[in-house]
């Protein structure tokens, strides 16, 4: 027996909200570096006719976050975890801690997670900006973000407000792509563990499930993911739209542009798939351990 044992009694809605977000924020901190290289290489080849030699090439997972490290310091793979743990408890609150009661009662699904990621647009366009910014040296006068606040007022004031939200289409659509890739793959394979007696319902069946979650989630949202990423991250005027985007790319790097940075990708989402829902399901478990306690005469 691997981990605490499953309450009897079912998660609470508050249970299932907090432990998601909880478990979404540890998953970003042990898996960040690996979302700063998939960024990296997703947007790395787009205008080259207008790029300098001076621009810093990656080669590889690795390759990215050492280049990264040697060039920029040892924390630039993780420019922009306060936006990306802002948008975990803001968004994967929602989409994960409220997936159960979406099952059990059917409801348009679509339109909650349009919901959850509308409203944490904003974190996500912030985070992207962090990740995809080139710094050379320790120096932060070159920097055009102070923090992540400066970062909230500077696009807000330079793009306007819709700057925040730029990018919405295409991350709703990447976000319902990798849900129903990861949230339901993950539930069928933990069912079906469990049904043919596979595994019991601990660690090695929560592992195995979300690393093939992850690995599902890859294959179908890698292509608008790097779309959703280059549009984000480019300045005002170089894409007309998200579809304007995807055109441009294919057109000056070829339909290979779609997997642009899926090793990282994939390992990131694989391993944050097994840190978030091991986490979560632990979570879940010791929570209402601590309510029934609290709630025990004894």
């Amino acid at each position: 027996m691997v981990g605490l044992k499953p309450s009897d009694v079912p998660p609470t809605m508050a249970v299932k909200f907090l432990g998601a977000g909880t478990a979404a924020c540890f998953a970003d901190l042990v898996t960040f570096p690996l979302d700063t290289a998939k960024v990296r290489l997703q947007i790395q080849g787009e205008n080259q006719a207008v790029q300098t030699a001076r621009l810093v090439q990656y080669r590889g997972v690795l390759g990215t976050i050492l280049t990264m490290v040697r060039t920029e310091g040892p924390c630039s793979p993780y420019n922009g975890l306060v936006a990306g743990l802002q948008r975990q408890m803001s968004f994967a609150s929602i989409r994960i801690g409220l997936y159960d009661s979406v099952k059990q009662v059917y409801t348009p699904k679509g339109a909650d997670r349009a919901m959850a990621v509308t409203c944490a647009q904003p974190t996500d366009v912030v985070k992207v900006r962090f990740q995809a910014s080139i710094h050379l040296g320790p120096s932060r006068s070159d920097r055009k973000y102070s923090g992540t606040m400066d970062a909230y007022r500077t696009i807000a004031r330079e793009e306007g407000v819709r700057g925040l939200w730029k990018g919405t289409l295409p991350n709703i659509m990447r976000n319902a792509i990798v849900n129903c890739a990861e949230v339901v793959t993950y539930d069928i394979l933990k069912e079906k563990l469990l049904d043919y007696h596979l595994l019991t319902d601990n660690f090695p069946c929560h592992f195995v499930s979300a690393f093939g979650a992850g690995f599902c989630a890859t294959v179908v949202a890698s292509p608008v993911d790097v779309v959703k990423t280059r549009y984000m991250n480019s300045p005002p005027g170089q894409y007309f739209s998200p579809l304007d985007c995807m055109i441009k790319m294919v057109a000056q790097e070829g339909p290979t542009a779609f997997y642009k940075g899926f090793t990282p990708s994939f390992l990131r989402l694989g391993s944050w798939n097994v840190v978030m829902f091991v986490t979560y399901e632990q979570l879940k478990r010791a929570l209402m351990k601590v309510q029934m306690l609290r709630e025990s005469p004894f």
